[in-house]
C-alpha cells in the first residue's frame, strides 16, 4: 500500500481541493500519511497570493525533497499557473500540474506508477470535476461553488492564475451536498474564489443556497469567505432558516474610501456600512468578521484611522489583519507611496487590538444564549470541542456525547488563551 501526504497552503478553495483528491487517493486504496515521516507520494498544493505565498511554497517543495530524496513530489495550485517554467526549470518536483488539471491529480500519478512516466497536459482541463469527499482533513465538509474572479483589483493576482470568474452546475452542487451528508457530514461550508457572484443557467447565489437548504437531512450550512455584494432582501431571510448559520467573513479590506478606490474594490464604505446594517435587522445577534489590509500602498494616518473607525463601528468580532505585501504583476507593487515595514507592522497591532474589543463585546452580548454546538472532536482529558451556528467556539464536559453530533448548549463563561486573543465559551448542557 503505497502512502500519500499531501501539503495546502492557501485558502479554502484549495482546502476543498485536497479534501476531494485525499479521498479519491484513499477509495482507491492509498494511505493517507497523518505524518509524512515515510510517505511515498507527496503532493503540495500552492498559494500564489503575495510574494510570502510564494517563499513558503519554495521552501515546503524543498524540505520535502531535502528529507525524502527519493519520494514522488507533485506540486500543484495557483503558483503552478504564475511560476510553472521556474518551478519545471529547477526540478525540484517530478510533476507540476496547473489549477485547471489538479482535478485529474490521481490519474496522473497512477499513470506514473503504472507506467513509468505520465505527461499533466495530456489531462482534460476542468475545475469541477473532483468527486464528493467522503473522509476529509477535516470535520466539516467543503463544497466548491464557483472558480476565477473578475474583479482584477490593483493587489491581487487570483484572476492571473484562477482564470475568469466560472460557476459549477448546480445539479453537480446538490449531488455533492446529497453525497457528503450522506457520509454523515453534518456541516457543509459553501467556498469559492467569488461566490456572491455564483450564476449558472438561471441559477443565482440566493437561489443556490435557498435550494441546498431544502436538501432533506440532518445538517447545517455555511457561507464561507465572500466578496460584499448589494445582498437581496430574499437573500438575507434565508439566515432565519434553520439550517444556514447566521455567520458571513465579509472581505472589507479597507474602512477608507480613498484606499478602496485605489484598490480598485467596487463599492464604498457607506455601501458596506448599509448592508451591515441591514443583515443585522434581520438578525441582530448575527456574527460579521471581516479581513482588513493595512499598510497599502498611500495609505495615511487620516486613512488608516477611517478604517479603524469603521471597523469599531461596524464592530466585527474577528478581523483578519493582513499587511500588505508586494505582489509582483499587480498594479499596487508598482504603486508610489510604499509604506515602511515598520509602519505597517505597527498599524496591524492596532487593528489587531480593535479586534480583540470588537470579540470581547460580541461574545460578552452572547453570554447567557443558546447555542447548537456540531462536536468536532474530543480529546484525551474528555472535553468536547466545536462551533455554534453563530460561528463561536465552544468546549464542554465531553461525558456522553459523541463526535459530529449536535447539542444544544447554554453560552456560559468566556475563556481567553494566547494572550487573549483567542477566546471561547464554556458550554452548559441545556438538557
Amino acid at each position: 500500500m503505497r502512502r500519500i501526504a499531501f501539503k495546502t497552503l492557501g485558502c479554502r478553495v484549495n482546502l476543498y481541493e485536497t479534501d476531494a483528491l485525499a479521498s479519491r487517493f484513499k477509495a482507491e486504496g492509498y494511505e493517507i500519511a497523518d505524518d509524512d515521516s515515510t510517505a511515498d507520494i507527496f503532493v503540495v498544493n500552492t498559494c500564489t497570493v503575495t510574494n510570502t505565498s510564494d517563499q513558503k511554497c519554495r521552501q515546503a517543495i524543498r524540505q520535502i525533497r531535502r528529507k525524502h530524496p527519493e519520494a514522488l513530489i507533485a506540486v500543484t495550485g495557483c503558483m503552478v499557473n504564475h511560476r510553472k517554467e521556474e518551478l519545471l526549470q529547477s526540478g525540484i518536483a517530478d510533476y507540476v500540474i496547473d489549477n485547471e488539471r489538479k482535478a485529474a491529480l490521481f490519474d496522473i500519478i497512477n499513470e506514473h506508477f503504472r507506467t513509468g512516466h505520465s505527461d499533466p497536459e495530456g489531462f482534460d482541463r476542468d475545475l469541477f470535476s473532483y468527486r464528493p469527499a467522503f473522509d476529509t482533513f477535516h470535520t466539516r465538509s467543503l463544497i466548491k461553488i464557483h472558480d476565477g474572479c473578475n474583479n482584477f483589483c490593483s493587489y491581487c493576482i487570483i484572476p492571473m492564475v484562477r482564470g475568469r470568474a466560472t460557476s459549477r452546475p448546480a445539479e453537480d452542487i446538490y449531488d455533492n451536498v446529497r453525497k457528503v451528508v450522506s457520509h454523515g457530514f453534518k456541516e457543509v461550508v459553501l467556498t469559492g474564489v467569488n461566490m456572491g457572484r455564483y450564476q449558472f443557467e438561471g441559477t443565482n447565489f440566493e437561489q443556490l443556497v435557498e435550494n441546498i437548504l431544502e436538501i432533506e437531512g440532518d445538517f447545517r450550512v455555511r457561507v464561507s469567505s465572500i466578496e460584499p455584494d448589494r445582498f437581496s432582501d430574499r437573500f438575507l431571510q434565508l439566515f432565519q432558516h434553520e439550517k444556514l448559520a447566521p455567520h458571513m467573513h465579509i472581505c472589507l479590506q479597507s474602512g477608507s474610501d480613498d484606499t478602496l478606490k485605489r484598490m480598485h474594490r467596487f463599492y464604498t464604505v457607506a455601501q458596506f456600512r448599509d448592508m451591515c446594517q441591514r443583515i443585522k435587522a434581520f438578525r441582530p445577534d448575527f456574527n460579521l468578521t471581516t479581513d482588513i489590509i493595512v499598510g497599502f500602498p498611500g495609505e495615511t494616518e487620516t486613512t488608516f484611522k477611517e478604517s479603524c473607525d469603521f471597523a469599531k463601528e461596524i464592530g466585527f468580532s474577528h478581523i483578519h489583519t493582513f499587511k500588505y505585501s508586494v505582489r509582483t504583476g499587480t498594479k499596487a507593487a508598482v504603486m508610489p507611496d510604499q509604506i515602511p515595514e515598520k509602519v505597517k507592522t505597527e498599524r496591524s497591532e492596532i487593528m489587531r487590538q480593535i479586534s480583540l474589543e470588537n470579540k470581547t463585546k460580541y461574545y460578552e452580548s452572547m453570554q447567557g444564549r443558546n447555542q447548537r454546538m456540531l462536536i468536532e472532536r474530543i480529546d484525551s482529558k474528555g472535553v468536547a470541542r466545536g462551533y455554534g451556528e453563530n460561528y463561536i467556539p465552544i468546549t464542554l464536559n465531553a461525558k456522553d456525547l459523541e463526535k459530529n453530533t449536535f447539542i444544544t448548549i447554554r453560552l456560559d463563561e468566556i475563556i481567553r488563551r494566547d494572550n487573549e486573543e483567542k477566546m471561547a465559551f464554556i458550554g452548559k448542557s441545556t438538557n
